[in-house]
């Protein structure tokens, strides 16, 4: 009785004071995921900032090439989707009028004899449920904002934090371990190197996950002969690294355009496409290629997306998967006491995982002798 006492009063303690730090995230929510969003980018352009840098690149061409390569990329991707879907939106709206007239037509004169007052009834219902599911779909603990000035100042703090993290990551890494104390750095600074390098291979896995959706449904759009099938696959790309909302929006764009020009066989083949690509990267590639790529294993990924999901909605499902898989590594390395063999850095020596900087040229004066 008294051993479970003690480590009674003790998970107490750890678990009101998780419960004040998600508190405080909820109060902060809107300066906490624009600066979660800037680090999970900051893991995909650092490597290629040191990659340029390797090859002679001065640090601050580096650091701009990779910032305005990611933004041209994702900005070149959604003007290229939705400049097509604009230009073929007067003749996707005709389509969509047709196919209402006959699909009503075919209720009303058909053998379901379905009265105009009971169609219209439907789709008010239809209509109200929508609305409802996609409040509940997008509202969450930790939503991002709730206006569109909220989004666009979370956006510029996201970007802001990114050149940030390019520029100095070094310092604001050193900053954080001087916080600690000194006996503690050498486990923190370890730590912290571990988790980045998950945090690395997260990312690059949901590039692969978010291509291999993309390839799927746009292909499968594309064999059926649906139109759209390019700006269809790019539009699945980018809605891939929003969880929940990316996936149903997306795959309801392709059986929308496949019903409205192909009918409803084509759009029935194409709803099983989406499933099929959507239960293989949620069945399959998430849990094994992920799980692999973060050291977690495949259920602990479904259980911290399930968990992260019904805690703090879309935010909670997309970053669920990375705080896991580095709270995870982070935990085991300090279990491992391999650091405690090493000196504790200070913090002017503690390497960064943020910033890898790269080793100079060696500078010569006149009268050198020696390198």
């Amino acid at each position: 009785m008294r051993l479970a006492a003690a480590w009674s009063w003790r998970l107490l303690l750890v678990v009101a004071l998780l419960a004040v730090g998600l508190f405080l995230i909820v109060q902060l929510r809107l300066v906490v995921i624009p600066i979660l969003v800037a680090v999970l980018v900051s893991a995909l352009l650092v490597p290629f900032s040191a990659f340029l840098q390797r090859h002679r690149w001065p640090k601050w061409l580096g650091v701009t090439t990779a910032l305005v390569s990611a933004l041209a990329v994702v900005g070149g991707l959604l003007t290229l989707g939705v400049w097509q879907i604009v230009r073929g939106s007067d003749e996707l709206a005709a389509q969509t009028m047709i196919a209402w007239e006959e699909l009503r037509s075919g209720l009303m004169d058909g053998p379901l004899q379905i009265t105009e007052q009971q169609l219209d009834d439907w789709v008010d219902q239809i209509g109200a449920a929508i609305r409802a599911d996609s409040g509940a779909l997008v509202s969450g603990a930790l939503s991002v904002g709730s206006s569109l000035g909220h989004f666009v100042a979370g956006m510029f703090l996201a970007l802001f934090a990114t050149l940030f993290m390019l520029i100095d990551g070094r310092g604001i890494w050193n900053w954080m371990v001087g916080i600690f104390p000194r006996r503690a750095r050498a486990a923190v600074d370890g730590a912290g190197q571990a988790g980045w390098a998950t945090l690395q291979n997260f990312a690059k896995v949901q590039i692969l996950v978010a291509t291999i959706d993309a390839i799927g449904i746009g292909l499968g759009a594309f064999l059926l002969g649906v139109p759209l099938a390019v700006p269809i696959g790019i539009l699945v790309f980018l809605g891939s690294f929003i969880p929940i909302v990316g996936a149903v929006a997306t795959g309801t764009l392709a059986v929308f355009v496949a019903l409205v020009y192909n009918g409803w066989v084509i759009a029935l083949i194409m709803l099983g496409v989406v499933l099929l690509v959507q239960q293989v990267e949620g069945h399959v590639l998430q849990p094994l290629i992920m799980g692999t790529a973060v050291k977690v294993h495949p259920l602990g990924v479904v259980v911290a997306v399930t968990a992260g999901s019904l805690v703090a909605g879309i935010p909670g499902a997309l970053f669920a998967v990375p705080v896991a898989a580095v709270v995870n590594v982070m935990i085991l390395y300090v279990s491992r006491g391999s650091w405690k063999s090493a000196d504790p850095p200070s913090p002017a020596e503690t390497r960064s995982p943020l910033w890898r900087t790269v080793p100079e040229r060696p500078r010569f004066r006149r009268g050198d002798q020696t390198t």
